[in-house]
């Protein structure tokens, strides 16, 4: 026979209110709790979670808007997302908008119509105005929309740019070529500012062609890669600021025959696995993706408990693994 409260309550030695508080999402105090949780364990106890919404008015599910599910940053993120979710009792719609701007509307719609409890984003179109009069809390994750008043989880994009272009300046390059993403979105811009922060403090006049605009996919990665080897000036080190431009860029030197790092040394953004199978192993900016996960999830919780609470944007730090894809320029 299946444990009720009754049976939880016996084994903790606390009081129904108690055991039911802390079910239906209420504060209580960290030993009751852990108390809880453990017979909750021991005596397989099962939440009935539509009635639990039902008399908190909560549909106990949060929405998902991700670019695209073969965006390996995103799914990595929200996998992590998803688990702190269910731990805390919420399912998951998770809709992906394959980086088109009125397909991201819709899904967002489709997402307010599911009456979610909240939303977990990673936006590349949405504006303040698709944003206006949101009744349900919303956490950002990588980019801030302007004029968007809500939690946001990102990580210090300027610093991420400014440590790799520094490391590049300290190996003697000079000629640094970036590969960014589409001028209009925060994550870009800001990476682009402090690979320029880097030049200016290092005192390298900062050279116009060498800075180049894709749009976050392995295609334009590529395309640009190819205009940087065509050029007549080719740069001695390549930036690239996203994992999928990454792998375009690698792709675009292997096929014409540049070596790495001897040609042209180069840094790559958050693909672990891809940079331990290249050859030479590439030096990469890497994300923290499962802190950047569960701290968008637990943020949005403590939202829907507490809708009061303060904005606030995490930054989080970046590291740069370095590899043997940066030569010394002499």
């Amino acid at each position: 026979m299946a444990a009720t409260l009754k049976d939880v309550a016996s084994k903790t030695g606390l009081s129904i209110a108690t055991i039911s508080k802390y079910v239906n999402g209420q504060t209580i105090k960290q030993e009751n709790k852990e108390k809880i949780d453990a017979a909750i364990k021991e005596l397989n106890f099962k939440i009935n979670y539509i009635a639990k919404g039902l008399k908190s008015n909560k549909s106990m599910t949060i929405g998902v808007l991700i670019p695209e599910l073969e965006n390996v940053f995103a799914t990595h993120i929200m996998s992590r997302v998803e688990d702190t979710l269910m731990n805390s009792g919420y399912s998951t719609i998770i809709c992906d908008y394959k980086n088109d701007t009125d397909l991201e509307r819709q899904k967002l719609s489709f997402l307010l119509n599911r009456q979610v409890d909240g939303i977990i984003a990673v936006p590349t179109h949405l504006s303040k105005d698709d944003l206006a009069g949101l009744e349900i809390p919303i956490v950002l994750i990588d980019r801030i929309i302007d004029g968007v008043n809500c939690d946001c989880v990102l990580v210090d994009n300027k610093d991420a740019s400014f440590s790799a272009v520094e490391y590049l300046i300290n190996k003697g390059h000079r000629d640094i070529a970036i590969i960014s993403g589409p001028k209009d979105v925060y994550t870009a811009r800001e990476r682009t500012l402090g690979y320029i922060d880097a030049l200016v403090q290092y005192s390298i006049p900062l050279n116009e062609s060498y800075i180049f605009h894709g749009n976050y996919d392995t295609q334009s990665g590529y395309n640009l890669t190819m205009d940087i080897i065509n050029m007549q000036k080719r740069p001695s080190a390549i930036y690239v600021t996203n994992n999928e431009m990454t792998i375009g860029s690698v792709i675009a030197l292997n096929e014409c025959g540049v070596d790495i790092p001897n040609d042209i040394s180069f840094i790559g953004f958050d693909n672990i696995d891809f940079a331990k199978v290249t050859k030479p192993n590439l030096s990469i900016i890497v994300q923290p993706r499962d802190e950047i996960g569960v701290t968008a999830a637990n943020l949005l919780i403590e939202k829907i408990h507490d809708p009061d609470t303060e904005k606030r944007v995490i930054k989080l730090k970046t590291s740069l693994i370095k590899q043997a894809s940066v030569s010394i320029r002499k």
